[in-house]
């Protein structure tokens, strides 16, 4: 794998611990404090286990991060031994990864949420622990919505005209979100739809439900956001982009993950102390969620399981849901006073992950990346206005009826 062999000779090794057997690699994600906390807890299991560990900082963008995995795993690198993965991944990604399930006790796999246990099981094999949940969540200034006497929107509408409201009054924007053509659109985009009850690209039965006038309008509405409550510069944010206005006290309301709770009560945050947490308007969130997993072409894999296990298990989920808000995979973590206290948005997640709607990637299987892919450009054209949302959605409706091959994923 020459292409990749200069990537991976250029990182430095973090020693953590002393000289053992095992020395392993692992590959974290990078939005907010994620590295931080994958570094703090794997040096945590070094200690305590005698061995050493790298870790990798992968690209904070998901679609960029799949690409560099699946091109690790493809070329059977064995560089790496422990990879992050998003909650829609393991389908795509199973061959190449380790089966769990022989390596642990029944009731450790029972602890977790059943539906990401669900999730990461492909052809019964359990290829991924879950490490943390996610659920989007609605931030708003609950200081301007009191000065402006305005109420908490429980639609999208309410939320609009909310927006246009104190943004005429105040200045700034009204809303920011995910809108940059990548998994974070398809993400949000979904909560739109599933809030008005306007379909999930593909249904449990494999059939394509996307080309109808309730997604259409929607998407007319979203399109409508952009330039008005909405900056331009929407079309190309992830979500650190739409925390730094959100936090720099430049909009009204923010689509984001419970991660960003800390960061904006943090000291020297421009909105600490102002901020308040709903679940999303229409109670439309999509399950979401981040797991670890163990590369089929690892050399330790006994050591890199104990390393998963350890990063999964209960004391590191309270560790980092208290430190930076990562919301555990155990419901019983749910129940913790301390991580109520430190953390609001706890109460509303366990909830929220109740109800969540999760994406078509157990029903596209391999072919979900593709499926994503050409969902989130079809909405990053309507929301560009490159194309008028009937348009998008028809040319989408036929793309993914040839993937699909007509339902037969």
């Amino acid at each position: 794998m020459p292409r990749l062999a200069p990537v991976i000779a250029a990182l430095a090794w973090l020693c953590l611990g002393q000289p053992a057997a095992a020395r392993l690699v692992i590959a974290c994600g990078a939005v907010g404090t994620e590295a931080a906390l994958c570094r703090e807890g794997a040096e945590a299991w070094a200690r305590a286990e005698g061995h050493e560990v790298a870790l990798v900082a992968m690209p904070a963008g998901s679609t960029e991060r799949l690409a560099l995995i699946q091109q690790l795993l493809a070329a059977r690198s064995a560089d790496i031994d422990v990879f992050q993965l998003d909650i829609v991944w393991p389908g795509i990604l199973a061959r190449h990864l380790l089966d769990l399930g022989p390596h642990l006790p029944p009731e450790e796999v029972a602890a977790h949420l059943p539906a990401l246990i669900a999730n990461n099981s492909v052809g019964g094999r359990l290829v991924a622990l879950p490490w943390f949940a996610n659920a989007g969540l609605l931030y708003y200034r609950a200081d301007l919505l009191a000065r402006h006497g305005r109420g908490v929107p429980e639609s999208w509408e309410a939320l609009e005209a909310t927006a246009r409201h104190i943004q005429a009054a105040e200045g700034g924007w009204g809303l920011v979100f995910q809108g940059r053509a990548y998994e974070g659109l398809t993400v949000n985009a979904l909560e739109w739809l599933h809030a008005d009850g306007a379909g999930r690209i593909v249904e449990p039965d494999g059939r394509v439900s996307i080309a109808t006038p309730e997604a259409a309008a929607v998407l007319r509405r979203a399109a409508g956001w952009v330039g008005t409550i909405a900056p331009r510069g929407v079309l190309n944010h992830a979500e650190e982009d739409a925390r730094g206005i959100f936090q720099s006290g430049q909009a009204v309301f923010m689509r984001n993950w419970p991660y960003a709770w800390p960061l904006l009560e943090a000291e020297g945050s421009a909105v600490a102390g102002h901020v308040g947490v709903v679940p999303l308007p229409g109670g439309g969130a999509v399950l979401g969620g981040e797991q670890l997993a163990v590369s089929r072409h690892s050399r330790q894999p006994e050591a890199a399981i104990s390393l998963v296990r350890y990063l999964t298990g209960a004391a590191e989920q309270r560790r980092r849901a208290l430190a930076a808000g990562a919301p555990p995979t155990r419901p019983a973590l749910y129940e913790d006073a301390d991580l109520q206290a430190a953390n609001p948005a706890f109460a509303l997640l366990a909830a929220a992950l109740e109800g969540a709607v999760a994406r078509p990637s157990s029903v596209t299987g391999n072919r979900y990346n593709q499926v994503s892919a050409e969902f989130w450009n079809a909405v990053h054209n309507t929301l560009s206005g490159r194309l008028e949302a009937e348009v998008a959605l028809a040319r989408l409706d036929r793309i993914l009826a040839r993937v699909g091959r007509d339902g037969q994923w």
